[in-house]
């Protein structure tokens, strides 16, 4: 297990979140301890090879799991108020994979919770007030590819290890990257904003919809990095925003920290 905790010992996550995680039955061990090596980067595009060197991926063991939790704001719309979230999430490589709960507090008192999840190439999003009002309720193909994108983002932000596998695709957009992964017949893509250092400063993509009034409508969506730090030897982001690019303006829907990241640890934990 490789801890790279930025506050530790000061959160753990809730009950529920570690039952829906020890009950999805997903691997539970790395596949193998060899470290990474710079054969591993032979071929790859050099933006792509200057991102994994400044993300102190060389050197290290491929990343199978992560595991973070982070805290903010969220707002359902551009009129939305400001609402108080917690959110923790597991994401897998071997399996590609994604568990999310956030908790929101509606009108500074009414909780809500609300799972997004991608598993065997099927995305789901279901929102629920008090726990048994079903607030919202989504899944199909656009859940899917929706999904699918943010562990992708997770990955590129996350965990770059992850993305050492033969469904990833890197193509060099002058100093910048776009990474594609495969998963279940479907292909979704991300561009990678790279900062002097190699590192990412904004993901952008077009491989989500926005759930708009009017209906869901597929708009470019970003996420932004606040700034980098370091820990155990390796960089780790402060935290970020995200937002949909709608015809109107920017909608930045949410500001998030990173309060803990956790590498390889089992489902069970």
């Amino acid at each position: 297990m490789t801890t790279t905790s930025q506050r530790p010992g000061t959160s753990r996550p809730p009950r529920a979140f570690t039952r829906r995680l020890a009950a999805a039955g997903l691997p539970a061990g790395r596949p193998s301890v060899a470290p990474v090596t710079e054969d591993d980067l032979t071929g790859l595009p050099p933006a792509a090879v200057r991102y994994l060197r400044a993300m102190g991926v060389v050197g290290r063991p491929r990343t199978w799991s992560l595991q973070a939790h982070l805290s903010g704001r969220f707002r359902l719309g551009a009129s939305g108020r400001w609402m108080p979230c917690d959110a923790w999430q597991y994401d897998t490589a071997q399996e590609v994979a994604r568990l999310y709960r956030m908790r929101l507090l509606l009108a500074g008192a009414l909780p809500m919770w609300g799972w997004d999840t991608y598993r065997s190439g099927t995305g789901r999003m279901i929102g629920k007030a008090l726990g048994v009002i079903t607030v919202a309720d989504g899944e199909g193909p656009r859940f899917d590819e929706g999904e699918l994108v943010t562990w992708l983002a997770d990955a590129v932000l996350l965990a770059p290890a992850m993305l050492l596998h033969p469904r990833t695709r890197w193509e060099e957009r002058g100093n910048d990257l776009a990474v594609s992964v495969t998963d279940a017949g479907r292909t979704v893509s991300a561009q990678v904003l790279l900062d002097d250092d190699g590192r990412p400063r904004e993901l952008r993509t077009e491989d989500r919809w926005a759930d708009l009034p009017g209906g869901p409508v597929r708009a470019p969506w970003t996420t932004t990095v606040d700034a980098w730090t370091v820990v155990d030897g390796r960089p780790r982001m402060t935290g970020g925003s995200a937002s949909w690019h709608l015809p109107e303006g920017e909608l930045r829907y949410a500001e998030m920290r990173l309060l803990r990241l956790d590498l390889d640890v089992p489902p069970t934990r």
